[in-house]
């Protein structure tokens, strides 16, 4: 599996919010990342 196409600022923004190491967050599966991105999207605008 290669790593996410997603940019250092992106990949920091949601280490720090999902509260994981930033290597996880380079080798998670895009649909998990995906899915946690778009719950923190519904936090963020509530």
């Amino acid at each position: 599996m290669k790593p996410l196409q997603i940019s250092a600022d992106t990949a920091l923004k949601l280490s720090k919010a999902l509260g994981v190491p930033l290597e996880q967050i380079m080798h998670m599966p895009q649909h998990i990342l995906i899915q946690k991105m778009i719950e923190l999207e519904k936090e963020e605008t509530k």
